[in-house]
């Protein structure tokens, strides 16, 4: 039964978005069956088949290696303050940004990492029917991050029209970027951290196709490049690495304050809330109950007990309110106990940059890189932006969900 559920959630997150599609008659239905399939075939593969399962387990495995090899760094610089048994958030899941955000820098400077991304992006371009700028630009969220995808794609925003980059905005609100995948994976299981990724990816895609239909020409579909410097000479060395090792502290201080502050603002917003009373089963009224009311439909449609759902409802809208830190340090000594499926939908589901805060990142990425039609346009649009990202998380989590029991 949970799985005829679960089937049944698949197909009404699929209903949702073309509810609120812009163009109906327009959705390119055949490439949505395609990228349909290929995140089912995904999901099967990274979740059931051995050779899936062993890949997932290699890339959770060598990210746990690269965390244990940061520490060193870590012990060095904190020395007494770092316990190997007791570690806190800041230890366990940030410091190791500091050593794996360069690393990535690193294999993007000497050119491997463009290489993956311009081929991944163009075998999804190939298969999907998708243009060639919407899938180069969605593998390559997957590897350095939202707003620095953005940011070194300004060239290529300002000769597209706005509703394709109502698109690229909307895409924005799904990713997950590779150096932060450490962390995630010392909080929550890394198997399906892994298997949320790829299929993210696809389902930014899936969603926006139905969400926001745009015909491109093969003269539009192209894709700008842009030369490191204007005489074409790559920076030092060095000075890249420092930027790149400033720009990983940066990072670590941003995640920092949003979870000190949203943690606060979200206690204080309960206690504001529990002077109404306990109108639910006798407990006090929260900004989870709420979000856990509003959420718990979509939770029950993957597939879950009632009880279940309704506390992977709470997990998702605090998650969405806040972000995905905030419901990872919270599950994180608890989870590894749930039920199977329960564990891999909760997992996937948080496995994304979708949130109310990415939303201001991104209208604030766009103000710099676009024009005021454009940057309007996609304002006017934000509720757009927000369902986007909500969908693609259900989407993935209902797609790992039907092969996870």
């Amino acid at each position: 039964m949970y799985l005829a559920i679960n089937i049944l959630g698949l197909i009404i997150f699929l209903g949702v978005a073309f509810l609120f599609s812009k163009r109906k008659k327009e959705i390119n239905w055949k490439a949505v069956g395609i990228m349909v399939v290929l995140n089912l075939i995904l999901a099967w593969f990274l979740t059931s088949s051995p050779a899936g399962r062993a890949g997932v387990k290699a890339a959770a495995d060598g990210f746990a290696w690269i965390v244990n090899v940061s520490a060193k760094g870590t012990v060095f610089a904190l020395g007494g303050w770092y316990d190997a048994k007791n570690l806190n958030f800041i230890c366990s899941a940030l410091m190791p940004i500091l050593m794996i955000v360069p690393m990535f820098d690193i294999l993007t400077y000497i050119g491997l990492l463009p290489w993956i991304i311009k081929w991944i992006g163009k075998g999804l371009s190939f298969i999907t029917g998708q243009p060639k700028f919407e899938s180069f630009f969605a593998v390559e969220m997957m590897f350095l991050g939202n707003t620095e995808v953005l940011a070194i794609s300004g060239m290529q925003l300002r000769k597209m029209n706005k509703e394709r980059n109502l698109t690229i905005a909307m895409m924005s609100m799904s990713c997950v970027t590779a150096s932060i995948l450490g962390a995630y994976i010392e909080m929550m299981p890394g198997q399906y951290i892994l298997t949320a990724v790829p299929i993210n990816i696809v389902n930014a895609l899936i969603a926006t196709t139905i969400l926001n239909p745009i015909h491109v020409s093969e003269e539009e579909d192209t894709i700008e490049t842009v030369k490191a410097n204007e005489d074409g000479k790559k920076e030092p060395f060095f000075s890249f690495l420092g930027d790149s090792i400033l720009g990983a502290g940066k990072l670590i201080l941003i995640i920092i304050a949003n979870v000190v502050a949203f943690v606060a603002l979200a206690a204080l917003i309960d206690a504001i809330l529990a002077l109404f009373g306990k109108p639910f089963a006798g407990q006090p009224l929260s900004l989870e109950s709420i979000l856990g009311v509003i959420m718990f439909p979509f939770a029950w449609l993957m597939g879950l007990p009632l009880d279940q759902a309704w506390g992977l409802a709470q997990d998702m809208g605090m998650k969405l309110v806040t972000n995905e830190f905030v419901v990872m340090g919270k599950v994180t000594g608890s989870i590894m106990h749930y039920p199977e499926h329960y564990k891999a939908v909760l997992t996937t589901f948080v496995t994304s940059f979708a949130n109310f805060g990415t939303l201001g990142m991104i209208i604030g990425a766009f103000k710099g890189l676009v024009g005021k039609e454009d940057n309007d346009y996609i304002a006017q649009n934000i509720g757009y932006l927000l369902l986007s990202g909500i969908l693609v998380s259900l989407l993935s989590a209902a797609f790992v969900g039907l092969f996870a029991w």
